[in-house]
């Protein structure tokens, strides 16, 4: 059946800035806020704009991305016609077949998914940022101007412009210049990374962009060009809520941490536009007698009886007694045993902090200081010492880390 949007989550990156975050699971399947993983906002924004078709480019560690996406059903995605669909790089008759090459070369390799709907547009989007946008709106401008590219852009400090595709645009925010982390930008519209084009149009580049051997096969650093080169109408649309790219330590500690505030964080309280996920079933969080959360969010299934203080802690974790948790992430299923501190780090799925170690602490305004971090399934042994900006893969033996 046709439709007039289709959407791609471009969900295959292998998140290296993520390190040991993401050495078992693919970024998007990165848990996020309490109960969320990264990929349920974009999924969670498409039905809520109206756009119930969308594929999902899958490529690194895949295995817990699909089985956490499914049927789609917890996002209402799981439809006769449309709904959301897994798109692994294939094999075609008579090829060896491919990697995706980058973020053109993935959606040329899904023409025939797009065709099977023959939208009139096609919505790009990254499966590594945490924000609300009604693509309607977007789809809206994009139609009123008659474009051929729509860039959703955010306004950003020209110091930080240097780290960001930079577009300039004229006095109707016809886009006239694109540069790619310009050392002196011209302005502070910073792309999102979120596109929609005419789809008749972009058939047309990426089929031209697959056949120059030279192409990085990429659309900020080939397909915009080319279109801006070739004089096509194209456009931006202004954000100006919430939104952050959660690709690095950093950034995924703050933006976690920017759940805890209501002032700086995205809504997740808003009936209007729901995030939705797929949650396991687990009974209500239990503080203990002598327990103490201070400012942090405990989901179900959490067991609490030592002390978190502005801390996210996702289902299943355990703090006992004479622990204590400080500005930290805890994924599901880790433990932080009796007397253990851990302070400023993000403990990623399963990890076991035993009795009495010492994980991460706080800012000294040093270039040595940064979150520390713990890979899944991991322990760090009684007594351990885990330093700050600590990227631990291993097993950590008690009496110091390795």
């Amino acid at each position: 059946m046709k439709k007039e949007c289709v959407a791609m989550l471009l969900a295959g990156g292998q998140g290296s800035r993520l390190h040991a975050l993401t050495s078992h699971v693919a970024k998007p399947a990165v848990p996020f806020g309490g109960k969320y993983r990264i990929i349920d906002f974009p999924l969670s924004n498409c039905i809520n704009s109206g756009i119930d078709t969308v594929g999902v480019l899958t490529q690194y560690r895949p295995l817990e991305l699909n089985s956490y996406i499914g049927n789609g059903q917890p996002w209402d995605l799981d439809r006769s016609d449309g709904g959301v669909h897994i798109l692994p790089p294939y094999m075609r008759e008579g090829e060896k077949g491919t990697w995706y090459k980058g973020t053109a070369n993935a959606i040329y390799q899904n023409l025939g998914f797009i065709e099977l709907y023959d939208p009139e547009y096609v919505l790009i989007l990254s499966g590594d940022h945490v924000y609300k946008m009604d693509y309607s709106q977007m789809l809206r401008r994009h139609k009123e101007t008659g474009a051929a590219c729509t860039i959703s852009v955010l306004e950003v400090s020209l110091e930080e412009a240097t780290r960001f595709g930079i577009l300039n645009v004229d006095e109707n925010d016809n886009i006239y210049e694109f540069e790619e982390k310009p050392r002196h930008p011209k302005s502070n519209l910073a792309s999102m990374g979120i596109y929609i084009f005419t789809w008749s149009k972009l058939r047309e580049y990426l089929i031209a962009d697959e056949a120059d051997e030279k192409s990085s096969n990429d659309f900020g650093k080939n397909i915009i060009p080319a279109m801006l080169g070739a004089g096509e109408a194209m456009t931006v649309y202004r954000f100006s809520g919430y939104w952050k790219d959660v690709g690095t330590i950093d950034s995924l500690w703050d933006a976690n941490m920017d759940m805890l505030s209501t002032e700086t964080s995205i809504d997740l309280y808003d009936q209007e536009w729901p995030i939705y996920a797929r949650t396991p079933t687990k009974p209500p969080h239990f503080m203990g007698e002598h327990a103490v959360a201070e400012h942090s969010m405990v989901t179900g299934g959490c067991e609490v009886y030592g002390r978190v203080e502005n801390s996210v802690l996702f289902h299943s974790v355990i703090v006992e007694k004479g622990a204590v948790v400080r500005y930290s992430i805890l994924m599901p299923g880790t433990i932080v045993k009796a007397g253990a501190v851990v302070e400023y780090a993000i403990l990623a799925e399963n990890a076991a902090i035993c009795e009495n170690a010492h994980v991460g602490a706080s800012p000294d305004g040093s270039d040595s200081w940064g979150v520390a971090v713990v890979a899944q399934n991991l322990r760090v042994g009684e007594g351990a010492v885990v330093p700050p900006k600590a990227m631990i893969t291993r097993n950590v033996k008690g009496g110091g880390a390795k």
